[in-house]
Parts: structure tokens; C-alpha cells; sequence
């Protein structure tokens, strides 16, 4: 069946989230010498931006009543906000509070548009549409964040300047495309947050958490793990983050794919699994060139493969607080990244390699698949 074209002008949401996301990882240096402070100073602006996507996500569903596209142009229009104020900022306190501005948008957009996926998608194709949706994420990461990268070389403030772009194209395109199909069904704000007495819900936020946790204990240092284990120029880092985005992008289609024909739950399993093996073989192997780009690639893959399939998951399993539930994924997935980092970052404060940060990342990933198949016994028994 034919893929709706709303779900393709969705899908440039995540595509600007990504870029207001990631592409601070690759101008940090050039924002801390522009503005004046250190590099761990300037990492704040990465933080703010997830503090963000946890407040944001939290208000959702005082929006319960008003309508799903209503929603997402007051999103678009956040999206839009913190990009032009990233771009004309003056100050480093100006910037901190334009990228938590610019967080607002991200975990809210998600779980709306997960919606309006689910319920435009044609029968039997609801997993591919909402990773399809999602793909913009990875797409951004393969494509706009090197490029971004790149030209930050001329100036820090040009990556932003794309990122309010993609917010106009983004408000025009979900006017012109996305149909008005109402609100959700919730008569009351605490309604939106009944589903969370249930068990099933639980794990799929932790299965989201852990798997995403376990992979960025490792991937949050992928730069220096390719310079410094593997010997790779630091010019050539562009080409990595492109390959990496690729992998990215094929996860999250075959993981859409692969949950319309087989149960959501068991795909992400499945990938959770070949990740942990993945991490051990990453802290092997990592003084070989070629062997850590394929794994990485794979690592990359891995890990957005499983995003559409929880996405999915927690909208089923969210009845009547579909808006809370597809936002809470988004904050457990930041909030696995965040946690993550600073794991992996312990044995590289104590004076280990660099790709040793996997063999950290390799329990925490089982325990996504503990999760998993906690979940697929609970969905049994009920």
C-alpha cells in the first residue's frame, strides 16, 4: 500500500530535532572560543538541551484537548524559536537559554507525531510508518550534522541558521499535508497518565532507556575512539559520522519493517542482543581501522532499529495517554544518553583506552533485554 505523504512531512520534525540535537557535538569548540569559555562550559549547551526535552515532554498532556495538528504547528513554531535565537545569540547565557528553548519541541513532537502515524498509516503498515516518521532523526544525523559540521568552519551561527529552515519548511509542509484528525481521547488531564499503573508500559520505557544507555556509554566517545585507538585523522571524522548516520538510517527502516511482521517486542530483543555483541567486539578490535568502521556501522544501526518498534509499542500500550506515552520515550531515551555518557566515561577518566567505554555499555544493554522479555512475558500472561 501506498505511504500517506503526511507521514513523509512529519518525518521532517525529527529531521530538525536532529539537527538542533547533534550538530552542537560537532561545533562545540567553535561555540566556546566565540563566546569565551571552555569546552566543558560549552558542553552545558548539550545539557540544557536535554533538560528541555524532559520539560517539554512532561507538559504534553496539558495539551490532551486540543487538536493533534494544532499541536504540532505550536511545535514547529518552538522548533522555529530556538533556532533563530541559537542563531542571533550574543552571549553564552543567551545560547543556554535558546538550546533549552530549542529541547522544548523534541520529545513532544515524537510523541505526537507517533500518533498521527499510527492513525494515517494503511492496515498492517503502522510500524514502518511511525520509523519512517522517525527516519528523519537518523537522515539528519547522515546528511545535515556533517554538514553543519563543516560549515561551522566559516562560522558557529550557519548550522542554526539551517536548523530555523528546516522549522519553516517543517510548518509548511504539516499545514499543506497533515489532515486535521481531531484530538485524542482523554476527558481529563490525570487520564493521561493512568496507563502508567500498569506494568507493560514500565518496561518498555526501560527497555528504551537501558538498550539506549548501554549503546552511548560507548557511542558518545566515537570521535575519539577513531582518532586516538584507531588512528584515524581527525579530517577524516566527517566520513565516519556520514557512515554511522547511514547505519542509522537502515535501522530505522528495517526495524519498522520487520515490527509489521513480527512482534515489535521481539525486534528490538533481537537487536539488543546483536548490540552487546557488537560493544564487546568494538573493545577488541577497536585498533583496527576497518573493523571499527563495520562495527560501528552495525552499532549505529542497531541502535535506531529499535526505535520505531518502542515507539510503537508504548502508543499501544498507552491507551488513553498516548500523547504522555510517546513524550516518555523520548525522555527515556535522552535520559539513557545522558546516563550513558558518563558511564562510559569513568574508565577513561581511570586511564583505559578509549573504546573501553563499550565493555561498559555491554551489561547495560542486557539489561534492555531483560526488559524486553520481561515485557513479552507480561503481554503472555495478560
Amino acid at each position: 500500500m501506498r505511504i500517506p505523504s503526511s507521514i513523509y512531512a512529519l518525518a521532517l520534525g525529527p529531521l530538525t530535532l536532529g539537527i538542533s540535537e547533534f550538530v552542537m557535538m560537532g561545533i562545540l569548540p567553535s561555540v566556546a572560543d566565540a563566546l569565551g569559555v571552555t569546552y566543558a562550559q560549552a558542553g552545558h549547551c548539550i545539557t540544557v538541551y536535554a533538560l528541555g526535552v524532559c520539560f517539554g515532554s512532561l507538559l504534553l498532556p496539558l495539551a490532551h484537548r486540543f487538536r493533534l495538528k494544532s499541536i504540532l504547528m505550536t511545535l514547529g513554531c518552538l522548533m522555529l524559536t530556538g533556532a533563530l535565537l541559537s542563531l542571533i545569540s550574543t552571549s553564552f547565557w543567551m545560547l543556554l537559554v535558546a538550546r533549552f528553548i530549542s529541547g522544548l519541541p523534541h520529545g513532544a513532537f515524537f510523541g505526537v507525531a507517533s500518533i498521527v502515524s499510527v492513525r494515517l498509516a494503511p492496515e498492517g503498515r503502522q510500524a514502518f510508518c511511525v520509523s519512517l516518521m522517525c527516519a528523519g532523526m537518523s537522515v539528519a544525523n547522515l546528511l545535515c550534522v556533517p554538514l553543519g559540521t563543516f560549515l561551522s568552519e566559516l562560522s558557529w551561527r550557519i548550522p542554526f541558521s539551517l536548523s530555523a529552515l528546516s522549522a519553516l519548511l517543517v510548518l509548511w509542509f504539516v499545514w499543506r499535508h497533515v489532515p486535521d484528525i481531531g484530538s485524542v481521547q482523554a476527558s481529563r488531564f490525570r487520564s493521561q497518565f493512568a496507563f502508567l499503573r500498569k506494568l507493560s508500559p514500565w518496561l518498555v520505557l526501560m527497555m528504551t532507556m537501558m538498550g539506549n544507555c548501554g549503546i552511548f556509554c560507548w557511542y558518545s566517545y566515537v570521535s575519539p575512539t577513531f582518532v586516538e585507538d584507531a588512528n584515524f585523522a581527525s579530517s577524516s571524522l566527517p566520513f565516519v559520522m556520514v557512515l554511522t548516520g547511514l547505519g542509522m538510517v537502515g535501522g530505522n527502516l528495517l526495524g519498522g519493517r520487520l515490527s509489521d511482521k513480527y512482534h515489535p517486542a521481539r525486534v528490538v530483543v533481537s537487536f539488543q542482543i546483536l548490540a552487546s555483541a557488537l560493544l564487546v567486539l568494538i573493545a577488541l578490535a577497536s585498533s583496527h581501522s576497518l573493523s571499527l568502521l563495520i562495527l560501528s556501522f552495525l552499532c549505529a544501526f542497531s541502535l535506531f532499529a529499535v526505535g520505531g518498534p518502542q515507539q510503537l509499542l508504548i502508543i499501544r500500550h498507552s491507551e488513553g495517554g498516548e500523547l504522555m506515552g510517546g513524550a516518555a520515550v523520548q525522555i527515556a531515551f535522552n535520559f539513557g544518553n545522558a546516563i550513558g555518557a558518563f558511564l562510559g566515561g569513568l574508565p577513561i577518566e581511570a586511564g583505559h583506552h578509549i573504546a573501553s567505554s563499550a565493555w561498559v555499555g555491554v551489561p547495560v544493554v542486557l539489561l534492555g533485554v531483560f526488559s524486553s522479555l520481561l515485557f513479552l512475558r507480561e503481554e503472555r500472561r495478560i
